[in-house]
């Protein structure tokens, strides 16, 4: 007998069912920086690791945990299948502590070459600089190379479920499995696709969000989760080793209740997203411009992006059109927001307006030109985060007016 297929929604429900202080129907905040231990023998224990969240129900300062912030990261660890989360500063801040507590001492990294240019200026700049701490960048769609670069003795593997901006889709399963075979542990930024792919579910050891995105769907907060196993989080707030606990990047309670109260509807806004974008890249590519979404069946991904995920939730809310030339895509952005109101020239995604960037000289800027040349990132690349508002009829009447004065 099979199991059923993981479903993301019903699992981060049931992890969200946990009532106010005082029998609210949404989770308290708490506030407090400092927390009370009842009896002075329990805080050597605290201290020692002894007691915690899980075990005795203690809390001892808000850089260390936080009751409302592990509420949030319990919910999405559910949402992502993982035994346990818990919310950092950013997402940022969630890989650079993941990868400074898995690489303590000076050991490696092998990562996808097509990146953020914040995780690609992380690994390629910071870390080897400040921390001894060296990436090998490979094409992640070549698992041989993959293979080949692990054989060196990496701690890390490293991905973006769906790559930043060229929307190309890891094989995670393959992935694991080589990350397995040489003793590496393979983290995962999901950031792009919340509720679509789960994996963990497909041999993922780390999953990392940046919550700043869709899971906020509002673009007011910024901040971070990372979903793993428990000890994976004890160790990360280790009074004497962990990343998060002592460089201190943990998240506002605050800004913990607030992300509790989207995700209810998380799921839904990404079905939209992804029908949304389904709808606009099906015009666009009927009206000969040069589109990738991994909806299409164009998309060089397309059957790997469909065997894998979620099914429910669509393909995504991301696409991108390749206008040539930077001067191109200034003018369609130029037009899309001043003339059409299309959606705003802003970097980011997830919002609930449309956004829209030129990767290369913005997100991805950090890359040095050949760098994104072999990612695969054109100069006139337009990547476009569409939103929920307007209809979506009259979104491609104003997509397809702006594209015709181009």
């Amino acid at each position: 007998m099979t199991n059923p297929p993981f479903d993301p929604q019903q699992a981060m429900e049931s992890a969200r069912h946990e009532f106010g202080e005082h029998g609210g129907v949404n989770m308290s905040i708490e506030a407090s920086t400092t927390f009370t231990v009842m009896t002075p023998d329990l805080m050597p224990e605290i201290f020692a690791g002894q007691l915690g969240p899980n075990e005795g129900g203690c809390y001892l300062y808000g850089r260390h945990f936080n009751p409302t912030v592990f509420v949030l990261g319990r919910m999405v660890a559910a949402m992502e299948g993982a035994q346990a989360g818990y919310g950092t500063a950013s997402g940022l801040s969630a890989i650079s502590s993941v990868i400074m507590q898995l690489c303590a001492g000076g050991r490696s990294v092998v990562s996808s070459n097509t990146l953020y240019g914040g995780t690609y200026a992380l690994f390629e700049d910071y870390l080897p600089k400040n921390c001894n701490i060296s990436t090998t960048f490979v094409d992640i769609q070549d698992l041989d190379a993959v293979k080949k670069a692990l054989q060196d003795g990496a701690k890390v593997l490293f991905t973006e479920t769906l790559s930043n901006p060229t929307l190309r889709a890891a094989d995670i399963s393959a992935l694991a499995t080589l990350a397995k075979k040489y003793d590496a542990t393979f983290v995962v930024d999901n950031t792009f696709t919340p509720m679509i792919f789960s994996p963990i579910q497909q041999g993922a050891d780390v999953v990392i969000h940046s919550a700043t995105k869709f899971i906020s769907g509002a673009s007011d907060v910024i901040a971070g989760i990372i979903c793993c196993s428990k000890s994976f989080i004890e160790e990360l707030m280790d009074l004497h080793l962990g990343s998060l606990m002592l460089l201190g990047p943990t998240m506002d309670p605050i800004v913990a209740f607030r992300l509790s109260l989207r995700l209810p509807h998380l799921a839904a806004r990404m079905k939209e997203h992804g029908s949304r974008a389904m709808f606009m890249a099906n015009k666009l590519q009927d009206f000969g411009q040069d589109v990738v979404y991994p909806g299409l069946d164009s998309h060089p991904d397309h059957e790997l992006f469909t065997k894998a995920h979620n099914k429910e939730f669509g393909y995504g809310g991301l696409f991108t059109v390749d206008m040539k030339t930077t001067e191109r895509a200034s003018k369609l952005m130029d037009l899309l927001q001043n003339e059409q109101q299309f959606g705003f020239i802003a970097v980011s995604l997830g919002y609930f307006d449309t956004l829209m960037s030129c990767p290369g000289a913005s997100t991805s800027s950090e890359m040095s030109e050949d760098a994104q040349n072999t990612a695969g990132i054109s100069p006139g690349l337009v990547r476009f985060s569409i939103g929920l508002t307007g209809s979506v009829e009259e979104r491609w009447n104003q997509m397809k007016k702006a594209i015709e004065q181009c």
